[in-house]
């Protein structure tokens, strides 16, 4: 039996990863899974170069960022599978939301776009008063958290590169850094959200179901020449992953999900807490009502497993937009050789669960046309018009 090390952050959307080992679906399928919990995005990066690790959770600009080299030593990579869509949440302190909600600024729960105004009355309230900038933590520069920290802000008409500071933050060092006052607010994955409100240091303001809806979020990567050596044990494990994930998204198992995903070898938190994402819950502030959210996070319905060529020439566009990479012919194509909705159909057409046995919305077709929360349009074969 082929055993493959995986390595994950303790995220509440390491999920599929955790069911695939512990309910045995990868042992259904031949493989010795072994899961390594690693304690930053940094740390998965360098040990699956390092060929420490057979591949990871990642977030899903990472294998992009690999690839082109961009501030570190190219090597090829391969996306077969998606880990989730949405998942995150924007997360402000205390003080900030007070200052935000002021004159009813904020009249509802999750209005992006008043948010986004609320923060550019205050941002500019300090700079009239000659303050710092405020401080936001994301968690690598290559994730969606930081795209959609900044696609949130400069469509508020809040320039994040000198209007703001922006700091990556690992996700379990997030809380802290908010009690410790180092940051005023983050965009991060659950259950980190849920436990600052849980700490009395915060509130969820925003959610990326409503801020880029089904928006890719985690993803699997292997490294191109595993992936192109272990073909079948590549199959094996994505024919694994999608059972578990299906098994993860039913609701009737959110309790157990929960349950399985507290314990100390995964986010070793209490089981309410992680229950809030996975059952769709939200408690947005201390001493406020749970707030049912919609697609909050999505492990496995409405094709959200299938990687997104789309969605992931999108992440490359603001990769340009925000100065990280500089656009060069081919770069499209390279994106596209990343991403392979192509090898997960293929390792799924002989397993029981196919795209003809999934009966809940569109299934493995669902469409990937990019929903953003301003509804601007995208077309991923004119990046450049798009950036203009």
């Amino acid at each position: 039996m082929p055993t493959i090390t995986l390595g994950f952050i303790p995220l509440t959307d390491c999920a599929v990863l955790a069911v695939a080992r512990e309910r045995g679906f990868a042992v259904r399928e031949g493989i010795d899974l072994r899961l390594s919990r690693e304690v930053s995005w940094a740390n998965i990066r360098d040990k699956v170069a390092l060929g420490h690790l057979q591949g990871a959770q990642m977030l899903a600009g990472m294998p992009i960022a690999t690839t082109l080299g961009i501030n570190q030593i190219p090597m090829p990579m391969q996306v077969p599978f998606c880990l989730n869509r949405n998942g995150n949440a924007i997360t402000v302190s205390n003080t900030l939301h007070d200052a935000m909600a002021q004159g009813d600024a904020l009249p509802a729960w999750d209005d992006v776009a008043a948010a986004g105004r609320a923060l550019h009355r205050v941002i500019a309230q300090r700079q009239a008063e000659g303050r710092a900038p405020l401080t936001f933590g994301m968690v690598y520069p290559f994730s969606c958290h930081n795209y959609e920290l900044r696609y949130w802000m400069a469509a508020s008409g809040i320039d994040p590169d000198n209007d703001v500071r922006l700091v990556v933050v690992p996700p379990p060092l997030m809380v802290d850094s908010l009690r410790d006052g180092h940051i005023d607010g983050f965009c991060v994955g659950e259950p980190w959200s849920s436990v600052a409100v849980e700490a009395n240091l915060g509130r969820i303001i925003v959610s990326k179901a409503k801020l880029w809806r089904h928006g890719m979020e985690k993803v699997v990567g292997v490294p191109k020449v595993w992936a192109s050596q272990n073909g079948t044990v590549l199959a094996a494990l994505i024919r694994a992953l999608d059972r578990a994930a299906a098994w993860a998204d039913d609701p009737v198992n959110c309790h157990e999900l929960a349950t399985l995903l507290a314990a100390p070898e995964y986010l070793g938190m209490p089981e309410g807490v992680v229950a809030r994402a996975l059952c769709g819950e939200i408690l947005t502030g201390s001493g406020l009502e749970h707030r049912a959210v919609d697609d909050f996070l999505v492990l496995h319905r409405n094709g959200a497993n299938l990687p997104s060529v789309e969605h992931a020439l999108w992440i490359y566009s603001q990769m340009v937009r925000w100065r990280q990479a500089v656009r060069r012919p081919g770069d499209e194509a390279l994106i596209r050789s990343i991403f392979r909705p192509d090898v997960y159909r293929a390792a799924l057409a002989g397993a029981a669960w196919g795209p003809d046995t999934m009966a809940d919305g569109p299934g493995i077709e669902a469409s990937d046309e990019l929903d953003l929360f301003d509804h601007r349009p995208f077309d991923p074969t004119n990046i450049d018009a798009y950036l203009a």
